[in-house]
């Protein structure tokens, strides 16, 4: 492949594997630089004491504060991107979430476009994650032209019976959408799927759904540990140039068409640190708005535990409920979502607890289920990404953390009503990148986003964002299945206006 490609996409995670899955079959040819390499198959992969006591899998990197202290980030680098961790959760963002929504701590504003514009992407993205899922179970689900094609992953029977008592409450619990192959998974070894690394082992992620995919076409050419370094503009405002390293080695490409898809720091970053005379603010910053209004779900891990409860499920991670996503249930504003996570362990809970006895903890697990309520993190133009030469300065600024403590109350009494008398939680804080989003948003007026409808830069005609980043809100749900989305009708979008196919 040449020197000069018609499209480089940079970052192989949910944004960049599946725009670039969505133009595969354009002819364009397409090179696709990713960071880091593929996940090997290796036992660390479901070795849980390497995964969350030993750290093996995250990054040596170091982000830092507004005041310089340093945090290691839970980001990942490697074909895939996050999502060969993820939850597998690929849900749809409510219809609601696309109109203005006013929250106790401020306003989520509005889509540049109604969710009846996404609504057949979704239909797509969910066939192309295959995923398994169950239709009429949750109140707050948006209209879907189309069936899931799979059934929902079923529930193990500790798991049916807690459902069963929730919806005895008058609750909602609905079948997670998740793109996993359950059988696949297990197959591998007995462990939950959410944290895991997934070596093409059943998990529907960005590379086992989308990039193979892609991959397929001559056309599409993957290069492993390249990393993006900067974006350079030419005086016409195009951008004329990606410089990257490789194995110590600066290269340069000049593509026709650039897709930034790194991810919502990453993105933001590099296109701070590709500032020129020009452009001195950074790269699609006319608007000042690039890096800012970074978004990371409020969310918190909460486990119930009942002497009387017998958990010996594996992988847990199957329902969730709505029934606060909209109000507080007594006609308050939202306060958001609430879903199983994946099995928690004596192993996995040592990783928090580092002077407890794994004996000790398993008398604690064994007798638990464990949740993750999740709230919206309403946009804030001063929660940003800003850069300091290498370094990445994470200036997050919580916002409605009141309505997210609401949701943790409201939950811990709804599961002391169903017999389970302890109940624990502990939030999760910047070294979990619970959902990043914001920082590069589409919008309709381009002195207040980078990016019009389409991810295109209004700076920039051959540039696109697509990843999380995009992102005009968090809504209070997994983000992927929107991100992949919007990535395949930006696809459609570029075939039909740049490459005009």
């Amino acid at each position: 492949m040449s020197s000069t490609p018609d499209i480089v996409i940079i970052g192989s995670g949910v944004g960049g594997s599946t725009v670039a899955a969505g133009l595969a079959a354009t002819g364009a040819e397409i090179l696709i630089l990713e960071a880091g390499d593929f996940i090997a198959d290796r036992p660390e992969n479901r070795d849980q004491r390497a995964i969350f006591q030993r750290g093996h899998f995250r990054p040596k990197e170091t982000w830092y504060e507004a005041d310089g202290t340093g945090f290691n980030p839970g980001n990942y680098y490697n074909v895939g991107g996050n999502s060969k961790f993820y939850g597998a959760v690929l849900s749809r963002y409510r219809r609601e979430d696309f109109e203005e929504m006013r929250h106790a701590e401020g306003i989520s504003p509005a889509w540049p476009f109604p969710y009846e514009a996404l609504e057949p992407w979704y239909n797509r993205a969910e066939q192309m994650y295959q995923v398994r899922g169950s239709l009429g179970e949750d109140p707050t689900e948006p209209t879907h032209s189309g069936n899931y094609e799979y059934p929902a992953v079923p529930d193990e029977p500790p798991i049916a019976d807690v459902r069963a008592r929730l919806k005895a409450k008058g609750l909602h619990p609905f079948s997670l959408p998740l793109g996993v192959n359950v059988e696949a998974w297990l197959s591998k070894a007995k462990t939950p799927w959410d944290a895991h690394p997934n070596s093409r082992d059943g998990k529907m992620d960005a590379e086992t759904a989308a990039l193979l995919k892609a991959l397929e076409y001559p056309n599409v050419r993957l290069e492993t540990n390249a990393k993006a370094t900067k974006l350079e503009a030419g005086p016409g405002g195009m951008i004329e140039r990606i410089r990257y390293r490789k194995k110590g080695e600066d290269i340069v490409v000049t593509p026709k068409l650039v897709i930034l898809s790194a991810g919502a720091v990453q993105s933001a970053a590099l296109l701070l640190r590709s500032a020129d005379t020009r452009h001195p603010t950074g790269l699609a910053n006319t608007s000042d708005q690039v890096g800012r209004n970074f978004m990371n779900h409020n969310s918190s891990a909460v486990i119930a535990v009942s002497p009387t409860y017998r958990n010996s499920s594996i992988y847990q991670k199957t329902f969730g409920f709505n029934d606060f996503y909209l109000s507080d249930g007594n006609g308050g504003p939202p306060l958001g979502n609430v879903q199983l996570l994946g099995r928690i362990s004596a192993k996995v809970l040592k990783g928090s607890l580092p002077w407890a006895p794994e004996w000790l903890l398993q008398n604690i697990t064994g007798h638990a289920i464990d949740f993750y309520a999740m709230s919206e993190d309403v946009p804030n133009p001063e929660s940003r990404v800003r850069v300091d030469g290498d370094r990445i300065v994470l200036q997050w600024q919580r916002t409605n953390w009141n309505a997210h403590l609401a949701l943790v109350a409201k939950l811990k009494s709804i599961l002391k009503s169903i017999g389970f008398p302890i109940v624990l939680a502990k939030p999760f804080d910047k070294r979990t990148p619970s959902h990043q989003c914001g920082t590069v948003r589409i919008g309709n007026d381009p002195a207040s986003a980078p990016l019009d409808p389409y991810c295109r830069s209004y700076d920039h005609a051959n540039l696109f964002v697509v990843d999380a980043s995009f992102l005009p809100t968090s809504a209070a749900v997994n983000p992927a299945l929107t991100v992949a989305s919007q990535a395949l009708r930006v696809a459609d979008h570029i075939a039909v206006k740049d490459l005009h196919v």
